[in-house]
């Protein structure tokens, strides 16, 4: 099944928490500030809302370019983290990663949200987005330095990742308060989101540019990182305040997680190239040989996996868990990067650069893969409020697989064929939707359209 805006029904009625539905505030804009659609005459376009409802609502060329920008974000953690574990400094590469992964994916679902909803596309709205990209590059620049801080302990570097994000929200604060403006049924949700957007900033700013011991820096982000959790929630009701659109926002995250699932790809070049014979690129050893298959199998098995779960429709059904959706999306996306970086430390570990352990190695691969293939499961759990046995199986069946995979490395086996067991563990459950797990799916989504007719459940 497939999320394309002309597959979902009527949602109106599907209206924001304490307030007229999306629907009826959309319908305030006029056509052209519904749909974004740019004039020819190059005026700007009143931000007044998108249409939740709009037909063939897909990604626009910007928010494409957009998505480029981390690119960079992700593969520099990706790349540092690998050789932080390889360096046998797992726990420290642990805690880098996942401040950098947290940030990356906050800084991206902000845009992402705000666009779906608001949009439009003009030239002070590209102007924006442009500075919001610039962002993106500073912040990049400065996962580098965190990562070696974090490292050497005794402080954390945060600087230019800061000012990164300050130019980001100086954007987004920008387009908040052009919605506020333009729009007076969205003009409390653009204050309040301006608001708690700066007291956050202002908090992250002080953190980094203060000598705080490490411990409170830890203190101070643990806070600071729930009040970024919490931001939809005292700014609009969880995300369901807003005019978003469910497909497309459901195409965002499937184009982000594409963009993740690459540094997959980007780790088994990584992990296989100075594992080729004579350095000209012509003899290829084993090795290599696995890792590729490995690398490019794991990748397509772990995109067949996301995509077999339709979550625009399930969005369109459930547009009041749009909170769960957008947030729950962290871990996954935490799992996938992680998988690609895993892929790296298995090629420094044939390469003779890794101070790990066989053991370690797989680990270091199968426990990314299993918090990716846990998120999927979760998420389709938690989103349609039912767990069924059939997807126990699945999950269960995936989990014995990672275990087996390990469990080779713990008996002496060797790591590429561990990497290829590995490898199968998606394949579980693209086996199982390809033989029954598609109409099993059907049927929950038509029991979902039953129970939730008219309303969200």
């Amino acid at each position: 099944m497939s999320d394309h805006p002309h597959d979902h029904p009527d949602t109106s009625g599907t209206g924001a928490v304490g307030g007229p539905s999306n629907s009826d505030r959309s319908g305030m804009a006029g056509k052209t500030g519904r749909t974004g659609k740019r004039s020819l005459s190059r005026r700007l376009i009143p931000m007044t809302g998108r249409d939740p409802e709009e037909h063939e609502r897909t990604s626009s060329p910007l928010e494409l370019l957009f998505d480029l920008t981390f690119v960079v974000a992700v593969g520099t953690a990706a790349s540092h983290f690998a050789e932080m574990v390889a360096a046998g400094h797992a726990g420290q590469a642990v805690t880098a990663f996942l401040l950098a992964m947290f940030a990356i994916s906050v800084a991206w679902i902000s845009f992402s949200w705000f666009a779906s909803a608001f949009g439009t596309d003009d030239w002070l709205y590209r102007a924006l987005t442009m500075l919001q990209m610039i962002g993106v590059v500073v912040f990049s620049l400065g996962l580098p330095a965190m990562f070696h801080s974090v490292e050497e302990g005794g402080h954390l570097e945060l600087r230019a990742m800061v000012i990164g994000y300050v130019v980001m929200r100086i954007a987004m604060v920008l387009q908040w308060w052009r919605a506020a403006r333009e729009s007076p049924a969205f003009h409390d949700v653009g204050v309040a989101n301006i608001r708690w957007t700066v007291v956050v900033q202002v908090g992250w700013v002080l953190v980094a540019f203060s000598h705080l011991p490490l411990a409170a820096v830890f203190a101070a982000f643990i806070v600071l990182g729930a009040l970024e959790l919490a931001l939809p929630l005292l700014t609009q009701g969880g995300a369901g305040d807003t005019p978003w659109h469910p497909h497309h926002v459901a195409e965002r995250y499937g184009l982000f997680a594409i963009i993740t699932l690459g540094e997959g790809v980007v780790g088994t070049i990584a992990s296989s190239g100075d594992l080729l014979g004579g350095g000209d690129g012509t003899h290829w050893s084993g090795n290599a040989i696995a890792i590729v298959i490995a690398g490019v199998g794991l990748t397509f098995g772990m995109w067949w996996v996301y995509f077999s779960t339709p979550f625009g429709d399930i969005l369109t059904h459930r547009r009041g868990r749009g909170y769960l959706f957008g947030y729950g999306h962290i871990p996954l996306f935490i799992g996938i990067a992680g998988a690609g970086a895993g892929l790296h430390v298995a090629g420094l570990q044939l390469e003779h650069h890794s101070e790990l352990s066989d053991v370690a190695v797989v680990l270091s691969l199968a426990i990314p893969v299993g918090l990716y293939l846990l998120m999927v499961y979760l998420l389709h759990t938690l989103l349609l409020s039912a767990a069924d046995r059939f997807h126990l199986l699945l999950i269960s069946l995936t989990l014995a697989v990672l275990l087996v995979a390990v469990l080779l490395a713990a008996a002496g086996v060797a790591i590429a064929v561990c990497l290829l067991v590995v490898m199968l563990a998606p394949f579980v459950t693209v086996i199982g939707y390809e033989t029954v797990g598609y109409r099993h799916q059907e049927q929950m989504l038509k029991s979902l359209g039953t129970l939730s007719s008219g309303t969200d459940a």
